[in-house]
């Protein structure tokens, strides 16, 4: 029997997998799934420990490919629909991990702001750190303890109401894109920590592409999450040509 193209986990819709082979897996993650420690019981929307018990459980998706370890190697904001990737072995994680880590790992982002930027590209470098009057909230943080932060913003398409941006963000801080907008003047839309919330809408968020080159096949892996669905919420569509021409796969430097 074929094995499925989808992680099947209790109580929710499937979660598709969207590109495999021997050493990562990634998936179009939904929407209100977290990343958080084990020890963090507040929450059953963990999606690690929702995805261990499930391969211990020798559920039919894990069984059929000999799955005894998956584990995230980037974090993606629980509101935040996307490109997840994880590594199915010890020696998988620590090769990703150092893409990441060397930032030769090409991260595409698709973000949604009311009205218009002042700039159809710019780059934003301020340095962020923890909120210390809020748990869980990020603040731009001039000091030493700041971290260094890079995030390159591009204008896709406007319409009345909306503009629709491509973020590539080069660091990995924790909410980096949500507020490196905030801070150029245009919050995402529905963002309750760095924006305002508006009826009738999500958080307009998605990472729609990591690309990078294979550190074991020495091959170029360009793995792109359908967007049509997130786009039509805010009046987008994106030819196939503007696909092609925006995410086709450029080799690190």
């Amino acid at each position: 029997m074929a094995k499925p193209n989808f992680i099947e986990l209790p109580g929710c819709d499937a979660i598709p997998i969207i590109y495999e082979d021997r050493s990562v897996l990634a998936i179009d993650k939904p929407r209100g799934w977290m990343l958080v420690p084990d020890s963090w019981r507040k929450t059953n929307w963990n999606l690690q420990t929702a995805i261990d018990s499930s391969i211990r459980a020798d559920d039919f998706w894990a069984r059929s490919r000999n799955l005894t370890y998956l584990r995230h190697v980037h974090r993606l904001d629980a509101d935040t629909s996307g490109v997840m990737l994880f590594a199915k072995n010890v020696g998988a994680m620590e090769a990703m991990g150092d893409l990441f880590e060397s930032r030769r790992m090409e991260k595409t982002y698709l973000a949604v702001v009311p009205g218009a930027p002042r700039e159809n590209e710019w780059t934003c470098t301020l340095p962020l750190g923890p909120d210390p009057k809020q748990f869980g909230k990020m603040r731009v943080d001039q000091s030493e303890e700041g971290k260094e932060c890079e995030t390159r913003f591009r204008v896709l398409q406007k319409n009345e109401r909306f503009t629709l941006i491509e973020a590539s963000p080069l660091t990995g801080r924790t909410h980096q894109i949500r507020l490196h907008l905030a801070e150029s003047g245009t919050p995402i839309m529905c963002d309750e920590l760095y924006g305002r919330v508006e009826k009738g809408f999500r958080l307009g968020l998605r990472a729609v592409r990591l690309a990078y080159r294979d550190p074991f096949m020495r091959r170029p892996v360009n793995i792109i999450a359908p967007a049509e669905f997130f786009l039509g919420e805010y009046g987008f569509k994106l030819s196939e040509e503007q696909r092609k021409e925006k995410w086709s796969y450029r080799p690190p430097v």
